[in-house]
This record gives structure tokens, sequence and C-alpha cells, in this order.
């Protein structure tokens, strides 16, 4: 019987498949999300969607680098054993084998590339998130309460990275880390210039970083209004760490600030003053709201 010679060859893959098997059942085996020990809700800091993405990516690494070995001795292994069981030897067929599990070596390889890429971008990001937060966080003091800072509030299909709740207003904060491009004598170039609808970095341009703070500011307005029964003022703002901002040509809808003078930006911004009634109920909306995160293909913001 000639399919037993292609049949038998699979014993030698047994072992390679029960070591896949306790690699994937290990790849959640680190889980970073805590629980509050008064309601059972997620806690969520500063950056809590990237970090939730981080550990996917961090899994996602795990699974490729010990799964990659594994698939990639499968050929080889099951050519071997193809040798022992054969009447006579096909060259073209170990030629077959050894090329499947170089083109899979390949694919592996491009695959870490790609992991340690996302992870570089998502570490980026969330340094970022928590320089942000940690500006956000000198609000909260004796004697500038009521300021309440909420982090990761969840919008339709996306999270707003930051809301500021103060005396005189509702401010959106959404944050974007971008690598800062070298020059010709290797040193990096910093200044970006704010338009109308685009932010024109060195050597290129995006439209979505206002975009998006744009729609989370309208989404929270409409959002608040419909909670609280009345319109509640939300103002757009968006934060590059790290970046010289060039306001010269920027909107009157949106601020765009390099975090450094976030605070003091939020402090001396006025939009409408807040009555005590009102700002309460915004804080409860808003409380309400961040213990309902999104699921984590949706949550993580746009770096």
């Amino acid at each position: 019987m000639a399919w037993l010679e292609y049949l038998l060859p699979l014993i030698f893959l047994f072992p390679l498949a029960a070591m896949a098997v306790s690699v994937v059942a290990l790849r959640n085996l680190h889980d970073a999300r805590v629980s509050s020990p008064f309601d059972a809700h997620p806690l969520r800091g500063p950056g809590q969607a990237l970090r939730d993405r981080l550990d996917h990516a961090f899994a996602g690494l795990f699974l490729d680098g010990a799964l990659g070995p594994i698939v990639v001795l499968a050929p080889m292994v099951y050519g071997m054993g193809r040798m022992l069981f054969a009447d006579r030897q096909n060259w073209l067929e170990w030629s077959l084998y050894g090329g499947l599990s170089t083109a899979l070596v390949l694919i592996c390889c491009l695959r870490l590339i790609r992991d340690f890429q996302r992870i570089r971008r998502l570490k980026l990001g969330l340094a970022c998130e928590l320089a942000v937060g940690q500006e956000l966080q000198r609000l909260i003091r004796p004697e500038t309460h009521p300021f309440f800072i909420f982090h990761d509030i969840p919008a339709d299909t996306y999270t707003i990275d930051h809301v500021a709740v103060t005396p005189h207003g509702v401010f959106v904060v959404e944050t974007r880390a971008r690598t800062q491009p070298l020059n010709a004598r290797g040193v990096p170039q910093t200044q970006v210039v704010v338009e109308g609808t685009r932010l024109r970095f060195p050597g290129w341009s995006e439209r979505q970083p206002l975009r998006k703070t744009r729609q989370a500011a309208a989404w929270l307005r409409h959002w608040l209004s419909r909670e609280c029964d009345t319109e509640v003022p939300v103002a757009g703002i968006l934060a590059l760490p790290g970046w010289d901002i060039d306001n010269s040509d920027a909107p009157a809808d949106i601020q765009v600030v390099d975090g450094d003078r976030l605070a003091t930006l939020i402090t001396e911004t006025r939009l409408a003053p807040l009555p005590d009634e009102l700002h309460e109920r915004i804080n409860q909306a808003l409380m309400r709201r961040g213990t309902h995160p999104l699921p984590a293909h949706l949550a993580g913001p746009s770096l």
C-alpha cells in the first residue's frame, strides 16, 4: 500500500504538534490587566488601550518566535520520515521539502520583523500617552479643584485618550506619537506646521490626527448633551509630545500643543462656566462610560 509511505511519517510530527499545542495554550499566560477590588470593573490608566494592544503584540511575538521553528522543522522532519519508509529515493520530492522549509523561514523572519516594528511603534505611542497623562495630573491639586481627568473613554468605535473636566468646560485631549526624521547632519527635525485640515511634518503631511480630534470632540459634545439634557461646551486639543508646533495657520476649533504646556492651556482656556450640578453630572456620566471598555480590536487609538 503506497499510501502508507505518506501516512506513517506523520508519526514523527506528533512531538512537534504537542509542542505547538503547548505554545498556543501559553500565549496568554501574561495578562497585565487588573480589576478594581471594589466593583470588579477594569482599572484604566493613561494609555490603557495602548497597553492592551502592546500585550497583544507581545503575545503575537511569542507565538511567532515559538511556533516559527516548529513550523519550519515540520517539512524537514516529515521528509526524513519519508526517506525511511520510501522504497526509492525521489530527489525532486526531497528538494520540495527543503524549498518549503526555506520559504517558511523567510515568512517567519518577516513576521518577526513586523512584530518588532509594531512593538516599537506601540511603545512610542505609550510613552507619549504617559507623558501627556502625567502633565494632566498637574491639574488635580487643591487650589484648582474641581478638575477631573478621565483616561481612555470609549466612544462608538474608538477610544478618546483623555478627557479633562474643568469648572469652565470639557476638553478632549488626543495624543499622537510620530518619529522625528533626521536631516543630512543627523539632527532631528522637530517642527510641525498646523494648517486648517492637516499637519505638515518634515517630509510628509497628515490629516487624520486633526480629523480624529474633531470627531472625538463632536462625539463627546453630542453624547454629554444627551446624557445631561443640556448643551455642554467641549473643545479638542491635539498633543504631539516632543515636537515644535507652528500654530500661525492653525484652525480655531482645535488647539495643537507639544504637551509641556498642556496643563496651563487647559487651566487658562475658558469655554463656558459649568454649574456645580452640571459638573457633577458630567463626571458621573464619564465614570459610567469608562467602566465599559471597547473590545481589544476596537480600543486601540491610531498612532
